[in-house]
This record gives structure tokens, C-alpha cells and sequence, in this order.
């Protein structure tokens, strides 16, 4: 698909001469303030070859500040991870770590499981 294109739903041609393609694009929601995030971290192994992740959900916001918030939780763990599907991975057991960095930060958070 060229890259004018992207975002059109599912019009490939039209023989319609006033024919305007619409534009499916998302507005990404402004980010709350840390005080007003719920954050849960839990520990994950499921379809991991049995290594255990940190798994941070909960975050409400634009993808860049997430980015920001997980780049800060790898470099303070001293760990590698991962940020997607709005979710930040950590690498390895850092759930306490993790949760006193983002009280810290003004988050709120609780721990998931046992």
C-alpha cells in the first residue's frame, strides 16, 4: 500500500470522479497525570519458554510516553524488556522494584497474583 493511502478502509478503486477517501486515523488520548494512573504489575511466564517478565498493564496515554516510562523502569532494573500492545515487559522477577520505582514516580499501583 503507498504511503498516501494508509488509513483508507477497505476502498481500492472507485469510479466515482468526486470520490474522497476517508481517512481512518486515531487521535491518541492525551495522558493523565501519573496520580490518576492504575497500574498493575504482575508476574508472567505463559508462552515464554518458562523465563519469567514483569508485565506492567494498565497505562492510559499516548505510545511515546509509555515508551519513556518503560525505557526508565529497564535502565533502573539494569535489565532488557520490551514495550507493546500497551504493555511494558521487564525482564526477570522486578516486581517489587518495579512498583517502589513508580510510587516513586506518582503511580498508583497494586501487585497482581501471588
Amino acid at each position: 500500500m503507498s504511503k498516501k493511502n494508509k488509513g483508507v478502509a477497505g476502498v481500492v478503486y472507485s469510479t466515482d470522479p468526486n470520490f474522497e477517501y476517508q481517512q481512518n486515523l486515531k487521535e491518541e488520548e492525551e495522558t493523565p497525570i501519573p496520580a490518576k494512573q492504575d497500574l498493575r504489575v504482575q508476574l508472567d511466564k505463559k508462552q515464554r519458554g518458562g523465563k519469567a517478565v514483569t508485565l506492567i498493564s494498565g497505562y492510559k496515554g499516548k505510545v511515546g510516553d509509555l515508551e519513556k516510562l518503560g525505557k526508565l523502569l529497564k535502565q533502573k532494573c539494569g535489565v532488557g524488556g520490551a514495550v507493546k500492545d500497551g504493555e511494558i515487559l521487564i525482564q526477570g522477577d522486578f516486581r517489587e522494584k518495579v512498583m517502589s520505582i513508580l510510587n516513586s514516580e506518582g503511580y498508583k499501583v497494586k501487585k497482581i497474583g501471588g
